[in-house]
């Protein structure tokens, strides 16, 4: 049964709407040093047209970022092209002699905005890259002035800062998406729960009280409605997941307990990937299918579980009659595959190994699944 999961927005969203703020507030900072210094332009009359392209192009990009399809490549090299425009043409309009002694550009801190878009956008990377264009161009202009050169540091400091903001802001988002995902999960398991409780449970938990003094079939009936339950009952109640992509193996394990298998595993979890622990908890479901169906009713078996910093290793051991040394190869033969594939294959897939000891006292899988390269 499918879980719907609710996805947050795109966690980048509040930062390009700070980017439209701050480009709109930098046009205003821009238009009142126009207003203060036109006087000493080269070409005053030309100030006004080039403080218009800027107020329409701070309109145009305003809408444009607001649409995450928009936020690409062409748009950002526009954007990163109209502000160099508009900074060179300070040359002319404002001056050289101007711009010598101090006056500023025409773009001032609005030249910023395309600088914390290709951050936003592209990382660090793209934002410094970004920001050493503009500040060759501002140099340019500027024949080197100091003014120059602090904008420059000043523009590099910030991509680098917005740049790392948000790859921490992606990587929370990650985390939270999977918080969200693992409570959904975690609901659903707790509905079905309820439902195999007041249902399944039940009634396997009524066979056995009613045939636990019963003789022949019928006894039996009861004994595996009685292991069925405490299967169960371990596998609906027990914790979901150990951390992000992991499972638990001694959780997955532990459905195997019954009243004729012990599970014996360390005190803490035994976090494995997820397919490669469902794998071996498979493997190991097999080999207790295997003592179920070949050995005398009532043979006992363990399950140990041992966590090295190597490896990981299960032991299924049986008391049961053990196995003929021909055996296995007859059964492969004749197709039944079930120690070949249920058990070696799984471990072999996982790159693991399998060993198999059998004699008149027992047999004991051992599945050795190794650490190096996970």
């Amino acid at each position: 049964m499918s879980v719907a999961v609710s996805r947050p927005s795109s966690p980048l969203t509040p930062l390009w709407r700070a980017i439209s703020v701050f480009r709109i507030a930098a046009l205003i900072y821009v238009a009142v040093l126009v207003i203060n210094n036109v006087s000493g332009y080269a070409r005053p009359m030309l100030a006004g047209p080039v403080l218009a392209v800027s107020t329409t192009w701070t309109v145009v990009t305003t809408y444009a970022y607001a649409r995450p399809a928009n936020r690409r490549p062409p748009l950002l090299l526009a954007d990163q092209l109209v502000t160099m425009a508009v900074l060179a043409v300070s040359l002319w309009v404002v001056g050289p002699e101007a711009l010598r002694t101090g006056t500023s550009t025409l773009a001032v801190a609005w030249q910023t905005a395309p600088v914390l878009a290709w951050a936003v956008s592209g990382g660090r990377r793209a934002g410094i890259v970004a920001a050493l264009a503009m500040g060759a161009t501002d140099l340019l202009i500027r024949a080197r002035s100091n003014q120059a050169v602090t904008g420059t540091v000043l523009m590099l400091l910030a991509a680098f800062a917005v740049g790392y903001l948000v790859r921490i802001t992606e990587e929370a988002h990650a985390r939270l998406q999977r918080a969200i995902e693992l409570e959904a999960a975690t609901r659903e398991r707790e509905r079905l729960a309820r439902d195999i409780h007041d249902s399944v449970l039940q009634v396997l938990a009524l066979v056995q009280r009613r045939g636990a003094g019963l003789d022949g079939e019928a006894g039996e009936l009861a004994r595996l409605a009685g292991e069925q339950e405490v299967a169960l009952r371990a596998l609906v109640t027990g914790p979901a997941a150990a951390s992000a992509g992991n499972l638990d193996l001694v959780t997955l394990l532990s459905g195997y307990a019954s009243t004729t298998v012990s599970v014996a595993a360390p005190a803490g979890p035994v976090p494995l990937p997820g397919h490669e622990a469902r794998e071996l908890a498979a493997a190991v479901g097999a080999a207790l299918d295997n003592v179920a169906r070949h050995c005398p009713p009532g043979t006992k078996a363990w399950v140990l579980v041992e966590d090295e910093p190597g490896a990981v290793t299960v032991s299924v051991r049986d008391d049961g009659c053990g196995i003929a040394p021909d055996r296995l190869a007859e059964a492969e033969a004749r197709g039944r595959l079930g120690v070949a594939q249920s058990i070696r294959g799984r471990v072999a897939a996982l790159g693991g190994r399998t060993a198999l000891t059998s004699g008149p006292a027992g047999t004991e899988v051992e599945l050795v699944l190794p650490k190096v390269g996970r």
